[in-house]
């Protein structure tokens, strides 16, 4: 039994945007500190639900990586802080959806979910898929709450 559900939402509708919590801003990958990228990862990571190996071990392949875009990264800052991001591989594949604890249950992590749905269905792509841990139920409920049902194995 694999230790990961695949899931998959299809993009052949409208695709709504949920507004951004108060004070929070979507920010182009130049501008911002890949350094604080990884730490948010680290943090959001801290209480399970993935992992994350040292900024070598993530910024480097992630960015020399084929299926790279960095349109396709996509950060939300309040003032200063980092406090959530999604990136995606071209292929129309969520790798990554963090959320700053101290930032979670306000909206963020659905906002960043659905601008990702929002570019790859601006693309053209006819869905989009992640991986979600097997024991991770929280985070299985939420995907499905917003139209990601598991992909037939078959």
């Amino acid at each position: 039994m694999s230790d990961h559900i695949r899931l998959r939402r299809l993009l052949d509708g409208p695709i709504d945007l949920p507004a951004l919590p108060p004070g929070v801003v979507i920010t182009p990958l130049w501008q911002t500190r890949p350094i604080e990228l990884h730490a948010l990862l680290r943090e959001a990571y801290a209480t399970g639900g993935g992992s994350v190996g040292s900024f070598d071990q993530w910024w480097w392949p992630l960015v020399e990586d084929e299926e790279f875009d960095p349109a396709l990264l996509i950060v939300a800052t309040s003032g200063e802080q980092f406090v959530g991001l999604v990136q995606c591989w071209t292929s129309s594949f969520v790798k990554d959806l963090v959320v700053a604890p101290r930032w979670r249950d306000r909206g963020l992590g659905a906002c960043l979910l659905h601008a990702a749905f929002a570019e790859f269905h601006s693309r053209g792509a006819p869905h989009i898929d992640l991986k979600v841990e097997a024991s991770n139920t929280a985070a299985q409920r939420f995907y499905r709450r917003h139209g990601m049902a598991p992909v037939d194995p078959t």
